[in-house]
């Protein structure tokens, strides 16, 4: 009987050795904490372990990405907010007013006179009884003499009028002027308009407040013939220091006057007449759009937003390298196991 088991041995060695190696499997799964070696077979267990790879090291590079994208963000923000200091944006708001600080206008009108000087309202201007003759001088006036501010040699006299203040009557000033004799081809008068005359009346120091006037403000002319209708709008400029100009901005409009005097003359008239644009103070500042705050919250964000996305791409290489170990240990124990 001995001698038939061992021929029989002999004979299917391959069984024998198959049959142990089904008890072995059998023994390893048994053994095995993880029941999933009993029932699935390794080539399946393996193409899941490539697929949660691959799809970390996916993730790892999206992550990757993100962190590229909020650094790029980082820099493109600090860019933007030095370009923005640099590039202050002009801001223009307009306050409406029912009362000016009345200005000044300085004539130079040289050899001609003053003839009359009224205030009107509601844009309403009777016509002249006299013209060319002196009438009434309704208006404030100064006189004043002083020295070019640019060449301080040569003596200039100015005459001073109060401007109109009451927008909401439209009020407006209206001047005639004579000029006898000129030697030129055309007679024109210069005029110059500063931001108060109140402020040149209280002066104490007349003279050199013209002459800072003149050096400031730009000066205008109105021609003899016609009327010139000046349409003043005021625009407040505030600087980076803090302190504020004013300039004036006008529309003016010329209309021909006929001259229905009987005997022809050599003579020449002028008129002129000064009003408000509007009730709107235009007021000019530079203003700075970067906002440092909102900065700050957007970095926050951003750098928020890294340490994230590296906390992130540090747990996922943990977890890669815990199941690349456990794929290992795993194969250890069959191996072993088969062993």
């Amino acid at each position: 009987q001995l001698s038939e088991d061992v021929e029989r041995v002999s004979e299917n060695p391959t069984d024998e050795r198959e049959g142990e190696m089904e008890v072995h499997e059998d023994s390893s799964s048994v053994i095995l904490p993880d029941g999933e070696l009993g029932t699935t077979t390794p080539s399946l267990r393996f193409s899941k372990t490539c697929l949660k790879n691959v799809f970390s090291v996916i993730l790892l590079f999206i992550y990757l990405l993100l962190m590229a994208v909020a650094v790029f963000l980082v820099y493109q923000t600090i860019s933007d907010f030095r370009e923005k200091l640099k590039h202050p944006v002009m801001s223009v708001t307009y306050k409406e007013v029912s009362l000016y600080d009345a200005p000044g206008i300085a004539f130079y009108p040289g050899k001609a006179q003053l003839l009359s000087c009224k205030h009107h309202y509601y844009d309403h201007i009777p016509p002249l009884i006299n013209p060319g003759q002196p009438g009434d001088i309704e208006c404030t006036t100064q006189r004043i003499n002083y020295s070019d501010p640019f060449t301080n040699q040569t003596m200039k006299y100015a005459l001073v009028v109060q401007g109109p203040r009451d927008v909401k009557k439209r009020e407006l000033v209206f001047l005639q002027f004579y000029l006898n004799e000129t030697d030129q081809d055309f007679s024109a008068i210069d005029y110059l308009l500063f931001s108060s005359f109140q402020e040149f009346v209280s002066s104490p120091e007349k003279a050199k407040f013209m002459k800072d006037c003149e050096s400031s403000y730009s000066s205008w002319k109105f021609s003899g013939g016609f009327r010139t209708w000046v349409k003043m709008s005021l625009v407040k400029t505030k600087e980076e220091d803090g302190s504020e100009t004013v300039e004036f901005k006008q529309e003016t409009s010329v209309v021909n006057y006929i001259d229905q005097r009987t005997q022809p003359r050599s003579d020449q008239l002028f008129f002129v007449v000064f009003e408000w644009k509007d009730p709107f103070i235009q007021t000019v500042q530079d203003i700075i759009t970067a906002n440092p705050w909102n900065m700050i919250a957007l970095l926050c964000g951003i750098f928020l937003a890294l340490f994230k996305a590296a906390d992130f791409a540090k747990l996922s290489v943990k977890w890669m390298i815990k199941i690349r170990r456990r794929h290992l240990k795993r194969s250890r124990q069959v191996t072993n196991h088969i062993n």
